[in-house]
């Protein structure tokens, strides 16, 4: 059956799986598990980047967690988003001209009042820590030196459950030098671009998001075997990453993009 989902076209097969206990009828038949991440974390309900946002993650079974990696004055890789903390917390400064020790005496849990008190910025390490065993991790790198990215996940021995986001070739490259084994997630941006991209790093997943989740850029990555791992955040979007035969979702809505997922056989 050949269906037009927006600017995608794509053809595929929707054949009814019945099983037990479920209505069949709310359930299609998967072609394979759907990886998925939850975007800095269970940010709905927690400060986005924290420690109770990754373990929201964890409980709901994510696959991944994407967090912002940042590097006080002073050398500590941080989690946030923002090149400031104005906005997360009740400070107000870049976070590449304070210290550790001024970045940690701030209140992430500032947007939540009541909630989370006393919670403090996280470190990268703090993140592994709590992570190993329980979810892998995708790093979005804001501001962080490659060396000490890679220093960090082997003192927790998290290598084989890390991936790298970046629209920097240059800086993936750094990444792949110094550990060739480790998945990177380079993003797509165009069909163009992932032909460059898979000559000079031979990834095994593209990023794509709004700007390059076309028809085209699709096809360039299937054309390369590369999987694609896109930023969805509604059913209709989710819909339209089923017929593009997507390998994951990262999503602002962890627990719906779960439920949707379990509920058509495209994870456990």
């Amino acid at each position: 059956m050949c269906v037009v989902v927006r600017a995608l076209a794509f053809c595929f097969l929707s054949i009814p799986l019945i099983v037990a206990g479920q209505d069949s009828r709310s359930r299609v038949a998967a072609s394979h598990t759907i990886l998925t991440s939850a975007h800095r974390g269970e940010h709905l309900k927690h400060p986005e980047n924290s420690l109770p946002a990754i373990q929201a993650a964890i409980d709901i079974r994510m696959d991944y967690v994407e967090l912002d990696v940042r590097t006080s004055s002073d050398g500590q890789l941080v989690l946030m988003h923002d090149p400031t903390v104005d906005r997360m917390t009740d400070g107000k400064g870049p976070i590449k001209d304070m210290t550790f020790a001024e970045i940690r005496k701030l209140d992430l849990g500032a947007r939540f009042p009541g909630k989370f008190p006393g919670l403090q910025v996280p470190t990268f390490d703090e993140a592994l820590a709590l992570a190993k065993g329980k979810i892998g991790i995708y790093v979005d790198t804001k501001d962080a030196k490659p060396e000490d990215l890679v220093a960090a996940i082997e003192r927790h021995g998290m290598g084989d459950h890390v991936m790298f986001w970046s629209d920097h070739i240059s800086f993936l490259k750094l990444i792949t030098a110094l550990r060739p084994s480790w998945k990177l997630l380079p993003e797509a941006f165009n069909p163009d671009h992932v032909r460059e991209i898979m000559t000079v790093l031979h990834p095994q997943l593209l990023g794509f998001d709004s700007r390059d989740f076309d028809e085209r850029t699709v096809a360039a990555a299937n054309a390369a075997n590369a999987g694609v791992f896109v930023d969805l955040n509604s059913p209709q979007d989710w819909d339209d990453g089923i017929a593009a035969n997507v390998a994951g979702i990262q999503t602002d809505w962890p627990a719906e993009l779960m439920a949707y997922l379990r509920a058509r056989g495209y994870h456990k």
